[in-house]
């Protein structure tokens, strides 16, 4: 019947679309730092399970803020991101609560990164959020051609005789925190009086830095090109093991005050496609293999093992929350932009 032909033959088209589509390999959308998420280790997860991975990179938290406040959280699957990060995103509903059974290999890690008690910012409102993944303090990276003695003070950063030689991160918390600690005060809540002062503190920072970098890299570059004397490890230890593997003579301390410090965690967005092919890519990180590899490349604490030659006695300041973020993001803007209107007073 002659007639019925077209019909077969719009069937078979849609039969082989429909095949096609039916082949295609799921797509998994992973925001992230550099050095989490290498081109093998990625290969390696799209083989082994037939997806493909779309790998976003951020510099800064203000950059992870911006992606993934885009739609809500839509657009990506999976992100990296510190603790105080996590526990904004889920009182913001831009997460969704981890299945714990789809990670098992959290039962790998050093008793305290499964201790959530101990990290209550990855827990919210009782349910679980986030699983620790990587962590390193922030501490100082000096020339050694350039110090008789290494440097015990955060407030190297503001010495004058190393003007237009220190290196610092672009980024508002931090650096309000930073510049709070140097005070002696709360690096996380900054009390509405102290604002002046504390920014005030950041104006003079800026007049004694070379600049403020974004990424390792190109602090590492800049580090070397401008025989720079001191460095704001923002990366911690993976800044230090660039600078060693370039040939650079540093050294590393962590300052009397203490170090800032943060502990990256892996996170499934509010909008994934896929929330267990998401579990999936936080389990395959938490690999024994995976987490080596991190830790030497990068230089970087997993949290599997303790670093070789790690020391207990060292003053960490784990990342916190801090008392208002918009209003450090809006005086930072201005402070490194160069403009200083009266009291810098933003509310």
């Amino acid at each position: 019947m002659p007639y019925l032909r077209p019909l077969w033959l719009a069937l078979l088209v849609f039969l082989t679309a429909a095949q096609a589509l039916a082949e295609e390999p799921r797509t998994l959308r992973v925001l992230t730092w550099p050095g989490y998420a290498d081109s093998d280790v990625v290969q390696t997860f799209e083989k082994r399970y037939k997806v493909k991975v779309e790998i976003t990179l951020v510099g800064s938290d203000e950059a992870l803020r911006s992606k993934i406040g885009e739609n809500k959280g839509a657009n990506f699957d999976v992100i990296a991101a510190n603790t105080a990060e996590i526990h904004n995103y889920a009182d913001q509903g831009l997460l969704q609560p981890l299945t714990p059974s789809r990670v098992s290999n959290t039962a790998q890690q050093m008793p305290r990164f499964r201790d959530y008690s101990r990290i209550p910012d990855i827990r919210v409102n009782g349910k679980l959020y986030a699983v620790p993944y990587v962590w390193s303090d922030m501490g100082l990276i000096y020339d050694r051609k350039q110090f008789s003695q290494p440097p015990d003070s955060i407030n190297a950063m503001w010495d004058p005789q190393f003007q237009g030689r220190v290196l610092a991160f672009n980024t508002s918390n931090h650096n309000f925190s930073l510049a709070s600690l140097s005070l002696g005060g709360d690096p996380f809540q900054i009390k509405p009086e102290d604002f002046p002062k504390v920014s005030e503190r950041l104006i003079a920072l800026r007049r004694n830095v070379l600049t403020f970098y974004t990424l390792p890299e190109e602090a590492a570059e800049l580090f070397s090109s401008h025989k720079a004397a001191l460095l704001f490890a923002n990366y911690g230890r993976q800044q230090l093991k660039q600078l060693q593997d370039a040939g650079a003579d540093v050294g590393y301390v962590i300052p009397r005050e203490g170090a800032l410090a943060w502990l990256d965690c892996w996170a499934i967005s509010r909008g994934a496609q896929d929330a267990a092919l998401a579990s999936l890519w936080i389990n395959y990180m938490l690999e024994p293999q995976v987490s080596r590899l991190l830790s030497e490349r990068q230089g970087l604490a997993n949290t599997l093992q303790d670093p070789d030659g790690a020391s207990t006695s060292v003053h960490l300041i784990w990342l916190r929350p801090v008392e208002d973020d918009a209003r450090r993001a809006a005086l930072w803007q201005r402070i490194v932009s160069g403009e200083r209107p009266p009291l810098l007073e933003v509310r």
